[in-house]
């Protein structure tokens, strides 16, 4: 299934029409609409204006084409900027009121946005829940996105005051030693005087800032679940999903936030993203991927949006050519824009929109590129994207079709928030720990799910835990129970769930699996590795590394450069004390995934695959063609084994 994103309010209702044909044409079957149009459907308070937005509706409807319903809430207009200014949040690295003049521009904690965002999306599901055309709803836009989560406000420090006086049961002292606020003199007698952790003159408590984002997290679900609840109530028998951005940058319980909505969306930008992510990669290593993406990244967030709702997902915004907001916005080689639509099927897409139908010529987002040019002609992603209608059809790809993975990697916030505030070393980056884990996986053409610590884990060989620093006991015993292999990164069950050092040493509760404890931690220079020896061969010790002192019955599986132990096992867990290069995460797992009888496969360098359901999907990101490995020769159904530059092929599993 195919849609994109569309502004009827930016275009003469005259070309509305034809637009819409087109888009029939073209093989989309679904229009998303209106998430920033509340101020030409409320352009006064009170005083609303719902005709334009009917007729762009039935003119949709009129080529067969269904529409996905937004509430306008990412964009509150001046007129109630003005009337209710703690509506704007404070920057808690400046102190200063972020203005209007954007988007986003909203506080969670403001009561008087929380009551009029609910009332605005009440107006609109009430009006348009029964729509026969409107088949579902998203909520918002981007939630979170450009660092909006957390708050400086006074309104926020009044509701942080709230959420730390029940948290903590109207005690006090209890909140006082929780956060060990006995150092430098950090006592606090009353709730009243708790402040937020921001703009000190050097860095706060970490259990302060810990709570702080757990306050910040939970006033977003509680937000985002008010919604889901008015939609709910006003139009049965809709899906209602939002457009996530990466989730590492939302700040928030992604898991939470997901719970009650029908499926996960994710807005994919790989070249953008993969510019911003990548911006230390020296030029040898990043230009083959410039326009392209790095193979693994935008499958990265395609198995995590399909993990935190624990079922399939849409790419409600897929990137068609140039951006405007990276460092750097180069245009997709040929053939892209396809390969990155048919990936996100293979990885669990039910459906992708593209952003947008037609570029802007105005405002911040004009050098942004759509299926059109902004003179009406066809922009080069139309041919892609009529080359995947036809595809589909061809394929006869199925959206009950599961991805098949028997290896989880384990997520969550609490891991992102603890190595945030406690950093230790300039280089460690929570979200580069994962994907380095993620990618040496995928390398070797290994599914990947992305799961809670409740997750059930039944169905899994192989469970990794790249950074695990607080483990709840219910995860343990879960582990225990399991019949699996659980590999667990540095850093793991180092924390209490106040983020205070464990009494037993790291990796605390996880003892019980692995049998080892932590003697010391020290981070270096990623420019100073040592070496690293595993399997005969060697390898780099890097940015992170501790030192271990083990039972009797642990064995060592790799050393550091002076003999000591780097990596320990004991019976089916496995404890990896360092920060490491890709080279021996793909060795170590090629050998691990042997031993659990795992089928792992010799890809060619940037060659990429995954399975779901009957079909076996393969993506080469190189610029030159590649042969697909002789073990996964079959009936063909798009593509063939010789797989070229920017090219896909399907293959049909017996």
């Amino acid at each position: 299934m195919l849609g994109v994103c569309y502004y009827p309010e930016h275009w003469p209702e005259s070309m509305w029409q034809q637009d819409a044909k087109e888009m029939r044409q073209l093989g989309l079957q679904y229009v998303r609409i209106g998430e920033f149009a509340w101020s030409r459907i409320e352009a006064r308070d009170g005083e609303y204006s719902f005709e334009w937005l009917d007729r762009a509706i039935e003119t949709l409807a009129s080529e067969g084409l269904q529409v996905i319903m937004c509430t306008p809430t990412a964009t509150p207009p001046k007129w109630l900027i003005d009337k209710y200014p703690d509506i704007l949040p404070v920057d808690i690295n400046t102190g200063t009121t972020r203005g209007f003049g954007s988007r986003r521009h909203y506080d969670f904690s403001s009561q008087n946005y929380f009551r009029e965002a609910m009332r605005i999306s009440t107006v609109i599901a009430e009006r348009y829940g029964n729509h026969p055309s409107v088949c579902g709803w998203q909520t918002d836009n981007e939630i979170a996105c450009h660092d909006t989560t957390h708050s400086g406000s006074l309104v926020a420090k009044l509701a942080f005051q709230q959420w730390c006086k029940d948290y903590y049961q109207d005690d006090i002292e209890k909140l006082n030693t929780a956060w060990g606020n006995v150092f430098w003199s950090m006592e606090y007698q009353d709730f009243a005087q708790i402040e937020l952790p921001i703009l000190a003159v050097t860095e706060t408590n970490p259990a302060h800032q810990l709570a702080y984002r757990r306050f910040s997290s939970d006033q977003v679900v509680k937000f985002h679940d008010a919604m889901i609840e008015i939609i709910r109530a006003h139009a049965p028998n809709r899906f209602i999903t939002h457009n996530f951005i990466p989730l590492v940058d939302t700040q928030t319980d992604n898991f939470a936030l997901a719970k009650n909505l029908d499926f996960v969306s994710y807005d994919n930008y790989p070249l953008g993203r993969s510019d911003m992510f990548f911006k230390h990669m020296p030029a040898e290593q990043f230009k083959p991927y410039m326009r392209t993406g790095h193979p693994d990244f935008s499958s990265y967030s395609f198995d995590q949006s399909r993990g935190v709702s624990n079922k399939n997902f849409w790419v409600m915004e897929q990137q068609p050519g140039p951006v405007n907001w990276a460092h750097h916005n180069p245009r997709p080689e040929k053939g892209m824009v396809r390969l990155w639509s048919w990936q996100a099927f293979a990885h669990g897409a039910d459906c992708v929109c593209y952003f947008r139908w037609r570029q802007v010529p105005f405002a911040q987002e004009q050098m942004h590129a759509g299926i059109k040019r902004n003179d009406n002609s066809k922009a080069a992603a139309w041919a892609e994207v009529e080359q995947m209608r036809d595809e589909l059809a061809k394929v006869d790809f199925t959206i009950s079709d599961p991805v098949q993975a028997k290896v989880a990697i384990v997520t969550g916030a609490n891991s992102q928030w603890v190595t945030e505030i406690e950093r230790q070393g300039d280089s460690y980056n929570h979200q580069r720990v994962e994907f380095a884990y993620y990618s040496a996986l995928r390398q070797l053409g290994l599914a990947v799910d992305f799961v809670s610590v409740d997750h059930d884990l039944a169905q899994y060989a192989l469970v990794v835990a790249p950074c695990l620093p607080i483990v709840p006991q219910a995860f343990v015993d879960k582990c225990k129970q399991a019949d699996v292999h659980l590999v667990i990164g540095p850093r793991s069950g180092s924390k209490t769930d106040e983020l205070s050092l464990v009494p037993t040493l790291a990796p605390g509760v996880l003892q019980a699996l692995v049998p080892v404890k932590v003697l010391s931690t020290e981070t270096i220079r990623p420019d100073c590795s040592e070496v690293l020896h595993f399997n005969g061969i060697q390898f780099e010790s890097q940015c992170w590394r501790e030192e271990l002192a083990l039972a009797d019955g642990v064995d060592v599986v790799a050393t550091y450069h002076d003999g000591s132990p780097a990596v320990a096992r004991h019976q089916n867990t496995s404890y990896v004390a360092t920060l490491t290069c890709d080279a021996f995460l793909r060795e170590y797992f090629t050998v691990l995934s042997a031993e659990l009888g795992l089928v792992t496969f010799a890809l060619p360098k940037d060659m990429r695959l995954v399975q779901r359901g009957q079909y076996a999907y393969l993506f080469n990101y190189a610029g030159y063609s590649q042969t697909v490995p002789s073990e996964l020769q079959g009936q063909y159904v798009l593509g063939s084994a010789n797989l070229a530059a920017y090219d896909v092929a399907i293959v049909k599993l017996n």
